[in-house]
């Protein structure tokens, strides 16, 4: 029983760096369509992460965690659910979150700071991001065991950072999960730092997917830059949780090619030497690679992928370039069904440093017009 819960020692491969398959005794490479599926969503990821790196430069996003370089781990993740499952996401999973069906420009309105969450999650089966770390773990368990106690077929994928299993929200729904057996993933992809501390400075473990025999359930290690393995590993424990048989811990090794956020300097913290060491494991470049030894891809398939991308954008760049209509109000409106007396005296407050600001910036006729004085 205790091997089955035990990691390998070196994490599941089935592309190699340069696209040739490399075979496994235990998972099996994914067909052609579910490979040119991932690698359309590769290219559209790539895509979404180029233009919203662009966006906040031109002060169109207020912020973005890019996840250029994990763009396997996203795209599996969305991939390897059923229509009935859900995604709880973190704030640097908007490639996952855009791949589960949602329109690019509703999954940025967080990052540019209009409102808590600009799509449906029920329409999508996708939760809000959540920029707290772990706390979405504590909610993903939470939904999963109820939707288990209602009798619903749904399996609940957890995604989250390294940085997060140092959190203790990270230990409370392991434990929980293992417990009460609860249909839940928890997908890690561990990209080498939170923020600017490394995985040294945060456990001692042989690996994070180690932790996972503490509470009972499996764990498992995978080249997060390859998206067949991804994909094999993933779509087996959401197996294993559909049977009724628990939830695993999957440890994905990929690694961080941008800064944190744009306000971050990462230069600070980690050598442009280590940064490039990864450049040849990119996950597009390897698949891209595959398919073409294979024949799968084509220049005119490339070409057409590369229009769809292209039109994302496009749609995205369209929509945040468009100057938004917000009500402050909005803030205290939909906090509760009926509002409190605390919230009714916060906006009050609100609300009269506004009229005092618009007053500030009126001419002298203007405010007499509005019934203030100067």
């Amino acid at each position: 029983m205790q091997d089955d819960l035990l990691p390998r020692d070196i994490p599941v491969q089935l592309i190699d760096v340069d696209g040739t398959a490399s075979p496994d005794d235990r998972y099996t490479l994914p067909d052609e369509d579910a490979l040119l599926r991932a690698y359309r969503g590769l290219v559209e990821g790539r895509r979404v992460n180029d233009q919203a790196g662009a966006l906040v430069r031109q002060g169109r996003l207020a912020v973005y965690p890019s996840s250029h370089g994990q763009e396997a781990c996203q795209v599996a993740a969305a991939q390897v659910l059923g229509e009935r499952d859900w995604l709880f996401p973190t704030y640097r999973d908007s490639v996952a979150v855009i791949a589960r069906g949602v329109p690019a420009a509703e999954a940025m309105v967080l990052l540019k700071g209009d409102w808590h969450s600009g799509y449906d999650v029920h329409a999508h089966r996708v939760a809000p991001q959540a920029t707290p770390l772990a706390t979405q773990l504590l909610h993903a368990v939470g939904f999963a065991y109820a939707a288990r106690r209602r009798g619903e077929d749904t399996v609940v994928l957890a995604l989250c950072g390294d940085g997060a299993t140092s959190e203790g929200d990270f230990h409370e729904a392991m434990n929980f999960a293992a417990v009460f057996q609860v249909p839940v993933v928890f997908f890690v992809q561990n990209n080498g730092f939170a923020i600017s501390v490394p995985l040294s400075r945060q456990t001692h473990a042989p690996s994070l997917a180690h932790k996972a025999i503490g509470y009972g359930m499996p764990g498992q290690r995978v080249d997060g830059n390859d998206v067949a393995a991804v994909l094999a590993v993933l779509g087996e424990a959401v197996d294993r949780a559909r049977r009724g048989d628990g939830p695993s811990l999957v440890e994905a090794h990929t690694y961080r090619m941008q800064a944190h956020t744009n306000a971050d300097d990462d230069t600070r913290y980690r050598e442009r030497a280590e940064v490039q060491e990864w450049l040849a494991r990119d996950p597009l470049l390897r698949l891209r690679a595959h398919l073409t030894t294979g024949g799968v891809l084509d220049e005119e398939t490339e070409a057409r992928l590369a229009d769809g991308a292209e039109r994302i954008a496009t749609d995205l760049r369209a929509a945040l370039n468009a100057e938004s209509d917000l009500d402050p109000e909005d803030l205290f409106r939909f906090v509760r069904t009926t509002r409190s007396p605390q919230l009714d005296e916060q906006w009050a407050l609100l609300h009269g440093e506004l009229l005092r600001g618009e007053l500030a910036r009126m001419s002298p006729e203007e405010t007499t017009t509005a019934g203030g004085t100067r």
